[in-house]
């Protein structure tokens, strides 16, 4: 029987989970970086630093630091349209290591007087400076997300805060524009072949 429930519960997932998870975790690849922010930051750009690939995780070389307080904000754009399913954010094992976070979606260049409003979801952490923990997201509320702001609001008591990765799983759809724009060209070149009712709902669904 030892055996048996080893199996079930640990090897498997044990055997087959770092790969695969890094696949699932590659949503840092659809961030349009170059345009992501993050508020706070004590150094010009590290906040970028800390979107990185599933095997570098627990790498101690790229972090963002918060500046003048412990908090940080994120304002995430992505190339095309997420579905967010979950997030680990990993820390130092110590006081500075974030204690709770809040998610907010398509609120481009959103700022900390921003930060009042009810964000989408919010988590409280536990310290994970191995990056082992995802905070699985209500997937309903994080379907059609091009932009990701995460509030950082607090940490464990230390001054500043530090972080060394945030990891976003889920779902990318690339964003078609030139499909909408063939759709609405062929709807108002015939008008004669279609009835008036069939034109309304499908440019309203296109739009």
């Amino acid at each position: 029987s030892g055996h048996g429930h080893g199996h079930g519960h640990g090897c498997c997932e044990c055997d087959h989970e770092p790969a695969e998870r890094g696949v699932e975790y590659e949503l840092y690849k659809r961030i349009d970086i170059e345009k992501l922010q993050c508020l706070n930051e004590s150094r010009d750009g590290d906040g970028k630093l800390v979107f990185k690939p599933w095997d570098q995780r627990t790498d101690r070389e790229k972090f963002v630091e918060s500046d003048a307080d412990e908090e940080l904000l994120f304002n995430i754009p992505f190339t095309g349209s997420v579905k967010l399913k979950g997030i680990i954010i990993a820390g130092e094992d110590d006081e500075s290591h974030p204690a709770e976070i809040k998610l907010y979606k398509n609120i481009p260049q959103m700022s900390f007087d921003d930060t009042g409003k009810e964000p989408e979801q919010a988590f409280r952490l536990n310290k994970d400076p191995r990056a082992e923990l995802e905070y699985p997201t209500k997937i309903a509320r994080f379907s059609n997300v091009q932009h990701l702001s995460i509030h950082i609001s607090r940490n464990f008591g230390a001054e500043t805060t530090r972080v060394y990765y945030i990891g976003l799983r889920g779902e990318y759809t690339e964003a078609y524009r030139h499909e909408v724009t063939i759709c609405n060209y062929e709807a108002a070149a015939n008008p004669a072949d279609h009835k008036v009712e069939t034109i309304t709902p499908q440019t309203q669904f296109i739009l």
